[in-house]
């Protein structure tokens, strides 16, 4: 038993990520195969944009996948990012494939299917070594982690802490009733269990960003950071986006220094002001004084035409939800080329990947992954 333990305290983890921009070394890469329309509900309603409503309505929570060729064009594109990040030395890796036209059944609720498992960014996040599985607030995604538990185990068996976050009971008491008729954010989630999704998060060293949104709540936050206790602070930032779901279509860190926004959702927390100048008009920034001497720039307006299906988010995706390989490589829509010369005067090289037929299933690059590990060490930044 003794030799046991010592040899399981050999392992070197295969688990290792503490910022955005490490080199990266392997990466998780989603699936949409077998992807079912979600129910519509209140938390859905809260995010989704109106002009679907009724294809949710109509379509959602019945075991009905998305249009097949869409699924198989955006299949095509998954396996070309992974080809690409093979070819910049990164290891890639799958979840399972799984059915997710079941239904979901338990004594708190039930509904007429799963999501998918495209987005690993959303269910899983990385902390240092260890890889935690998030509570998430959507019924549909109940299941979500279980494409990856093969994964997941294979990484805690190379010496990874695995830790599953408190699985909500996801009851009507964990929602409000109606989406609050307001400009500014009001979240659908209730504080009454902690939910969140691992996007709500971006890395810095020793410090954490999140925000709160309809998908995750202060309960969530909270217990996030007692689970992680004093080695990780995290902070809450206000940004103005009364559909807020996920950190990393607003606040990107692209390097040290170096911090990508999203001109329509602009911070609200932080001491230090700054100012930006978007379709001609001059807007106030407020940051955390941490960030006083980052350089801060501007996402461009997404070149993406009005006739592709965004389901889930808004166009936006196209041009902030980026992935970066390093503090210099960085994956972009191939068809976003004002992007690309943004990011170029930048002084980062872009490396173009198509990804329109992906963009309707909710996410774009970052969505898309999760960084297992990457060349670095815990540190303080800020």
């Amino acid at each position: 038993m003794l030799k046991r333990q010592a040899a399981l305290r050999r392992i070197t983890s295969l688990v290792n990520s503490h910022t955005e921009w490490d080199p990266l070394e392997e990466v998780i890469v989603g699936c949409v195969e077998g992807s079912c329309v979600p129910e519509w509900h209140v938390s859905g309603q809260a995010v989704w944009p109106e002009k679907h409503w009724e294809y949710y309505k109509k379509n959602g929570g019945k075991g009905i996948g998305f249009d097949s060729e869409l699924v198989k064009k955006a299949s095509k594109e998954l396996d070309h990012l992974c080809n690409v990040l093979k070819e910049e030395g990164v290891t890639v890796r799958r979840p399972d494939m799984m059915d997710h036209s079941q239904k979901i059944k338990t004594p708190d609720f039930e509904t007429g299917n799963s999501l998918y498992a495209a987005m690993p960014r959303d269910v899983l996040i990385v902390i240092g070594e260890e890889i935690i599985e998030a509570p998430m607030a959507w019924r549909s995604r109940f299941f979500e982690y279980r494409p990856f538990r093969n994964l997941i185990k294979e990484y805690f068996r190379s010496g990874a802490k695995w830790t599953a976050a408190p699985k909500p009971l996801m009851s009507d008491n964990l929602y409000e009733e109606t989406v609050a008729d307001t400009p500014m954010f009001s979240s659908v989630v209730t504080e009454y269990e902690p939910v969140f999704d691992a996007a709500e998060f971006t890395r810095i060293g020793a410090d954490i960003f999140c925000q709160r949104s309809h998908v995750t709540n202060t309960f969530g936050i909270d217990w996030l950071q007692r689970h992680l206790g004093d080695k990780y602070t995290i902070h809450t930032l206000d940004f103005n986006d009364r559909n807020g779901m996920h950190i990393d279509g607003t606040f990107i860190p692209l390097a040290e220094g170096k911090l990508l926004i999203n001109p329509e959702r602009a911070c609200l927390t932080g001491s230090h002001e700054t100012w930006y100048s978007y379709e001609g008009e001059k807007k106030k920034l407020c940051l955390p004084e941490s960030f006083k001497d980052w350089d801060v720039f501007v996402a461009p307006k997404p070149e993406l035409s009005a006739d592709v299906p965004l389901y889930f988010t808004s166009p936006w995706t196209a041009t902030a939800n980026v992935l970066m390989l390093d503090s210099n490589r960085v994956i972009v829509e191939a068809s976003e080329t004002e992007c690309i010369k943004r990011f170029k005067s930048w002084g980062f090289t872009p490396i173009p990947v198509p990804f329109r037929s992906f963009l309707p299933f909710g996410g774009s690059f970052h969505c898309a992954t999760c960084d297992v590990r990457r060349k670095g060490e815990y540190r303080k930044i800020l």
